[in-house]
């Protein structure tokens, strides 16, 4: 039997637990067994223990002592259960017990067996079996062929510090499933806060070393999508414009991507179009998103045609200085 500590006020979490008599309260019309009258030799299992009241820990804790059920509303106990408990928090009881929020007497009948599970960022190596695992597991929800990681995601997926532990990074790789239209997991899939917040504490980095970083890392994420697009055969607009107007990526980062397009085009934006998987006839959409977030670059410095030479100049004339 299982029950959320947290997720009851007390009056509802001792009936849940010990169960309550007929007229105990509104809405009391019956007698009503509890859960540990219900789990005979068996286990319930308390999930945030942490969050209880200290009036429901004293309950609590006279009952791990006698073993004896009173429900609510009653003048005297019902019966006695053999019951294993096991208890759950995500808060350091210790710490509690110093500013007297838990029981210290409680804490310690508790404390029979316990097991710590580190945060993940503290257990890295378990992370890229997650990653395989719940990429797995939602490929056969989702219906989705199983995706491969590449390197560099698969290490960003390590440095990240998943501050909202298995969950998060189960969500995440969730999300990687439904969004990924490749083979093959890349940067450019993940989601920003992997890509760009550093598991490192933070250091004092000269201006000039991280505009460098900056720079490196607009170029890699940039290189990233063009190769989505050019040889995965992606769409700008499932590829790029997602990321764009998400805020994943920045309009320095687009600019880039635009520039590594015009470079192979000779400047010329309808090649551009198809270069980037588009249909013909959104020419103009195209442009117009990119003249509204200020990224549409000049195509002149992309052409590679040989400078005219200056004409000579017409015989029997004098130049003057």
């Amino acid at each position: 039997m299982t029950l959320n500590c947290a997720g009851l006020p007390d009056s509802l979490l001792e009936s849940e637990l010990f169960g309550h008599v007929r007229g105990s309260f509104t809405g009391a019309y019956r007698d009503k067994p509890g859960l540990l009258e219900m789990a005979p030799n068996g286990t319930v299992f308390l999930d945030e223990v942490g969050e209880m009241s200290t009036r429901m820990q004293v309950v609590l804790l006279r009952f791990l002592e006698s073993g004896e059920i009173q429900r609510v509303g009653a003048d005297r106990s019902h019966m006695r259960v053999n019951v294993r408990l096991v208890t759950a928090t995500n808060r350091d009881l210790q710490a509690q017990i110093v500013k007297g929020d838990f029981r210290e007497d409680l804490y310690f009948r508790l404390n029979v067996i316990r097991l710590a599970i580190p945060a993940l960022r503290e257990r890295q190596e378990d992370i890229p079996l997650l990653v395989e695992y719940f990429l797995h597991s939602y490929g056969q929800v989702h219906k989705v062929t199983k995706l491969d990681v590449s390197r560099e995601a698969m290490d960003a997926f390590v440095a990240y510090r998943w501050p909202g532990n298995v969950r998060e990074l189960k969500n995440v790789v969730e999300r990687v499933v439904l969004k990924t239209r490749g083979p093959v997991v890349t940067l450019a899939d993940l989601p920003g806060e992997l890509v760009k917040r550093n598991a490192a504490p933070a250091l004092v980095i000269p201006a000039a070393d991280m505009a460098q970083q900056k720079a490196a890392h607009a170029e890699s994420h940039a290189q990233e999508l063009a190769s989505v697009m050019l040889t995965h055969g992606e769409s700008f607009w499932s590829a790029v414009y997602p990321q764009f107007m998400s805020r994943d990526m920045t309009r320095g980062e687009l600019r880039k991507v635009i520039q590594i397009g015009l470079e192979k085009t000779n400047g010329n934006y309808r090649l551009l179009v198809q270069l980037f998987n588009m249909p013909a006839e959104d020419y103009k959409k195209f442009l117009s998103f990119l003249r509204k977030h200020d990224c549409h670059l000049p195509f002149q410095r992309f052409r590679t045609a040989p400078a005219r030479l200056p004409e000579p100049m017409p015989m029997g004339r004098v130049g003057s200085a």
